[in-house]
């Protein structure tokens, strides 16, 4: 019976199959002959690493968050830098034009998956609940330098932001949403709340001309 290739880094490969079947043909395409099929080794392989399937998934999902989490974690620098409407864009666009977004449904698709990931995360949905506490974190810290309004429910705004971008991204079946649209969403959710001249540039007045008028 053939063995399959060889395989150097046998977890990193197999994490990427599972990665390229989850975004092709989405979670109930997930099963270990597919995983080492698209691979290209034998069923074997796989359990020789993971105790069982439930548990090789359970790690791929740790894993690509860790991925995803460094792929955003420019925003937690980004405070009192630029423009907040384009630093929260640029990380939504990261998080979600990924694996993030076939992930979240992966996670709900199956029972025994959630109950190993509480293992190692004790509430919530991976990516999700990371990326909520990461936007908190800096909008918190944009409101302590006054480019946020003082009164900004931060902890409000954060699942907001987070839930109406997971829904601009979840339909993997049309062109993927623009940076504009990313903007846009970002604008209407925080709109209210932005203090100084970040308000002044989504108008389309530079601080310089507002100063002059």
């Amino acid at each position: 019976m053939p063995t399959g290739v060889a395989m150097r880094d046998a977890r990193r490969q197999l994490f990427d199959a599972a990665e390229r079947i989850l975004l092709r043909d989405g979670p109930s395409a997930l099963t270990s002959r597919a995983v080492t099929a698209e691979a290209g080794c034998a069923k074997g392989v796989l359990h020789r690493h993971f105790d069982d399937f439930d548990g090789f998934l359970a790690e791929f999902v740790l894993d690509r968050v860790k991925r995803i989490d460094a792929q955003t974690a420019f925003l937690r620098d980004a405070a009192g830098v630029g423009d907040i409407v384009d630093n929260l864009a640029a990380a939504l666009g990261g998080l979600f034009d990924s694996v993030a977004v076939a992930i979240v449904p992966l996670v709900t698709f199956r029972d025994e998956l959630r109950a190993r990931l509480r293992r190692d995360w004790p509430a919530g949905v991976p990516v999700l609940t990371e990326a909520v506490t990461l936007v908190a974190s800096y909008l918190e810290d944009e409101r302590a330098r006054g480019r946020i309004a003082a009164d900004a429910e931060v902890d409000g705004l954060a699942p907001m932001l987070i839930g109406s971008a997971h829904l601009l991204f979840a339909d993997r079946t049309g062109p993927a949403p623009g940076s504009d649209d990313v903007r846009a969403i970002v604008e209407r959710v925080i709109g209210g709340a932005l203090r100084g001249p970040t308000v002044r540039r989504r108008r389309g007045v530079s601080p310089t001309n507002s100063a002059r008028g």
